[in-house]
């Protein structure tokens, strides 16, 4: 079951997340990074939910296809499309059910830049970006809840924001599904956001490992690998 936001404070953030953030904002302000507004349930920049690969492809025309890969070990029929700008460098993961786009996620630091009501999304410092998150929850904005794994988001805006750890820290990552694949979308065991999404850093808070799988816990994944 999925917390209430306003029972718990996350300890991700601090130096090393602020330095992240700084360095990261350095290096973002003499690129031409995108900013794509997020459309809660609709989509986010050119990307809506329900399009055909084709379509995205075609929304993404400075980004190429950088592989394909099977992004959950139980569904085996959800597809994930890697995009970026040059091979080395991801920056959008489409992720396809029925050949349908079902959820988007964006690289911490390649990503485009997204924004909620004119909040910074992506490759933010992780505790700041979480007050953002509260305030909004505490003014009745939105119901924001954290998963099983500590991951905060909002069922009704389709949003959880994940961790990346990063050369410089540990920097925000927005997930994102539509309309049809919101319910209880911040639940790692129940929701629709592929297993692929949830491995690595996790948000951080006391009593509970800092990484998934945490050490010495062995998933039963049917020999499936995670792609990243």
């Amino acid at each position: 079951m999925a917390s209430s936001a306003g029972h718990r404070a996350s300890s991700v953030g601090g130096a090393g997340g602020e330095m992240a953030a700084a360095e990261l904002g350095g290096a973002v302000m003499g690129s031409a990074r995108a900013a794509w507004d997020l459309l809660p349930l609709d989509g986010v920049g050119p990307l809506r939910f329900g399009m055909n690969m084709a379509e995205v492809t075609a929304a993404l025309p400075d980004m190429i296809e950088l592989r394909r890969f099977q992004a959950d070990p139980s569904f085996r029929e959800i597809l994930g499309l890697e995009f970026g700008a040059r091979p080395a460098e991801p920056a959008v993961y489409a992720y396809f059910v029925g050949s349908l786009l079902f959820c988007i996620a964006v690289e911490a630091v390649c990503g485009p830049q997204v924004m909620l009501w004119g909040r910074e999304l992506t490759g933010c410092v992780p505790a700041d970006l979480e007050r953002f998150l509260l305030h909004a929850h505490d003014c009745g904005v939105i119901d924001a809840s954290y998963g099983p794994r500590g991951n905060p988001g909002a069922n009704g805006l389709g949003l959880v924001v994940r961790v990346q750890e990063v050369a410089s820290g540990v920097v925000t990552r927005p997930v994102m599904v539509g309309r049809a694949w919101a319910d209880r979308c911040t639940d790692d065991w129940e929701g629709a956001i592929p297993e692929c999404e949830w491995v690595g850093r996790q948000w951080t808070y006391r009593g509970h490992p800092e990484h998934w799988p945490p050490p010495g816990h062995a998933p039963n994944w049917h020999g499936w690998q995670p792609p990243f």
